[in-house]
């Protein structure tokens, strides 16, 4: 399973068990919790009840009854008033308190209020004393009960809250019960109810919502970590700045970042492995020619005209092992650069011209002719002259060893959407295509026309290197015949 599905679904049951238990505190917290108030207010009715009942409870005959007494008329009047209230969008038409007087042996006196069970005088004269509200309040304790209608109905159970009713001088006259169904609370029960659902959905929703969003920005992370760790895996074109590692924030960043560390270790102790074995084989060759060179000069029987040609043969790779040394320092030093060490406009035609006439000794020697079919004087970049100068001499070099002798070089200099082109195209063999995405790594070259000797590769790479520090790009395209090299360069700010 996908990275993004586990966290998808191990968000999901985690938001899933939070809605249940949720509704498990409403069906075991918020239903018994409006019972207990409710329960409350009861209690508190029925010790004020029970106050107003107390005379007239007290003035009653042995054996009598309070169906005529003020506190009766009173309840009759409270049962029968109109009641039309707005309680939070419920509306409340009818009075529910059914209230009934019992005395001290627990023989219901009085049973009159808006929720009679049967006939005008309810339960009147019955023994109600052995029900749990009047006996308890009778032995002086706390009374009260929930007795349902219909058994298997919970919402028919009906509260009953007793409060003693006492004479003057605190002696027990008998019990007032005050009774209220729970159904009557119902509808508020159900809205409070129907809100938590509501807002338990969109909680849902939202954490939904919110756990979709973590995913894909998790897997969007991660897939950037693993994007880089793929291409770390992958060897870098030559030239080119290794991928940094993402930006994230947090632990991400830091692994990133630990990646990214890492990786340079691993490229840098590759790319020395790499360059010793590249420079051993590429000293061999002159070592080998200046060795054997140097025992062939030992012998004494040696014509002077052999002697000359060692002796240009141990110069030749002499000056073949400097200019080696040369262009690795050139390379290490543009290698271990973030930027090119001084900026400045600098006109690529004129230093151009400043090249050409480095190699005119070379250009005569082969009888090579240049062409400028496209000059453009305001081609202007933001670069460091030496380097640019460095580079455009290493291609130039290259062209003039390729280009067949009395051929010509085309050389082209222009602009297009703020980047400036200079490019230079022999009519030379040019390189086998397997060896083009080569061209540019270290100690990789193709022989020269009419010669066995290849070149150390490290022009190109100099000027690969050059293109990147300048935010530019070095491309090399066959041209049938022979090969172009295009060095593309922003321009410079004007």
């Amino acid at each position: 399973m996908h990275l993004g599905l586990r966290l998808f679904f191990g968000f999901l049951v985690i938001t899933g068990l939070a809605a249940f238990f949720v509704m498990r505190v409403f069906v075991a917290e918020v239903k018994p919790s409006v019972r207990e108030v409710m329960e409350d207010i009861l209690v508190d009715t029925a010790n004020l009840l029970a106050e107003d009942a107390a005379d007239d409870l007290a003035a009653m005959p042995p054996g009598g009854d309070l169906r005529t007494s003020r506190f009766a008329q009173v309840v009759q009047a409270y049962a029968g008033r109109p009641v039309d209230a707005q309680i939070w969008g419920l509306d409340k038409r009818r009075l529910d308190l059914r209230i009934y007087v019992t005395d001290a042996t627990g023989r219901v006196v009085l049973d009159a209020g808006a929720e009679q069970p049967r006939g005008n005088d309810g339960a009147l004269g019955q023994d109600y004393s052995r029900w749990r509200d009047v006996a308890l309040t009778l032995r002086g304790e706390y009374g009260a009960r929930a007795t349902r209608e219909v058994k298997t109905d919970e919402r028919s159970s009906v509260m009953y809250v007793a409060a003693p009713v006492r004479a003057r001088d605190g002696g027990l006259l008998g019990v007032l019960t005050v009774a209220k169904a729970q159904s009557t609370v119902a509808p508020f029960v159900d809205r409070a109810e129907r809100k938590i659902l509501v807002a338990g959905a969109w909680l849902l929703g939202l954490s939904l919502l919110i756990g979709v969003a973590v995913t894909l920005w998790s897997v969007h992370s991660v897939r950037r970590l693993r994007r880089y760790a793929q291409q770390a895996g992958q060897d870098s074109a030559p030239g080119v700045r290794a991928v940094q590692p993402p930006a994230l924030p947090g632990e991400l960043g830091e692994l990133a970042r630990a990646m990214g560390a890492m990786r340079e270790r691993l490229d840098g102790r590759a790319q020395r492995e790499q360059f010793l074995r590249a420079l051993t084989h590429e000293l061999k060759g002159p070592l080998a020619a200046i060795r054997g060179a140097a025992e062939l000069l030992e012998d004494p029987s040696l014509t002077e005209a052999d002697r000359a040609r060692f002796n240009g043969q141990i110069a030749e790779q002499t000056e073949r092992l400097r200019e080696l040394v040369d262009r690795l320092l050139a390379l290490s030093k543009l290698e271990s650069a973030a930027q090119p060490p001084r900026r400045e406009p600098v006109a690529l035609a004129p230093l151009t011209d400043q090249v050409l006439a480095d190699h005119a000794a070379a250009l005569q020697q082969r009888g090579l002719a240049v062409q400028w079919p496209q000059r453009d004087e305001a081609a202007v970049v933001d670069g460091d002259p030496a380097q640019l100068a460095l580079a455009l001499s290493n291609l130039l070099a290259n062209a003039i060893d390729f280009a067949p002798a009395g051929s010509a070089l085309v050389l082209s200099i222009g602009r297009l959407d703020g980047r400036v082109r200079w490019a230079l195209r022999d009519h030379g063999p040019g390189v086998p295509d397997y060896a083009l995405p080569h061209l540019g790594e270290r100690f990789y070259a193709t022989a020269r026309p009419g010669s066995a000797r290849k070149g150390s590769g490290l022009g190109l790479a100099i000027v690969r290197q050059v293109a990147a520090l300048h935010g530019g790009t070095l491309a090399i395209t066959p041209a049938a015949p022979g090969l172009q090299v295009e060095l593309t360069l922003p321009s410079a700010p004007t």
